[in-house]
């Protein structure tokens, strides 16, 4: 059976849609930094254009594999897994866990924060539910048959 002739269960299609949704809550992140960096006078060429990039990349990378999924390429479940839910979810939570563990409060935190602040939080805050959501739903009941009838019989 080729992977065409089967649908991807809703489970599947969610985690692929959350992915995507993760990918455009990144970009929004990556625009409002650079534009924080342009306002403030701190941008140069080389950081804005190493920073990009890699963004960039890793984008161009999360939606290939994101459209693999929802195709039922196991290797992009896992791919997506390894990568994007364990490293990208660290470099998500990373900073904010050693801003509290530094005794930091979030009350002042959102008494203090103007209006950048507030939007890259949100979006960091929707960020990180996309991927938690993506992560939960690709490896769940309703999706595992799915990649399983995609294998070759070889590797039954």
């Amino acid at each position: 059976m080729t992977t065409h002739a089967l649908v991807a269960p809703a489970s599947v299609k969610t985690a692929s849609a959350l992915w995507f949704i993760a990918v455009g809550a990144g970009v929004f992140e990556a625009a409002l930094a650079v534009s924080g960096m342009i306002a403030a006078g701190t941008a140069s060429f080389a950081s804005l254009a190493g920073g990009l990039g890699l963004r960039l990349t890793i984008f161009a990378a999360a939606i290939f594999l994101a459209v693999r999924l929802s195709q039922g390429h196991n290797w992009a479940r896992v791919s997506l897994a390894l990568s994007l839910g364990v490293f990208g979810t660290l470099s998500l939570v990373i900073e904010p866990i050693q801003w509290l563990l530094a005794g930091n409060s979030v009350v002042e935190f959102f008494g203090d924060a103007d209006l950048m602040t507030l939007l890259f939080t949100f979006s960091r805050v929707i960020h990180l539910a996309a991927v938690l959501g993506a992560m939960s739903m690709m490896f769940g009941p309703a999706a595992n048959p799915f990649f399983r009838r995609l294998r070759p019989a070889a590797a039954q």
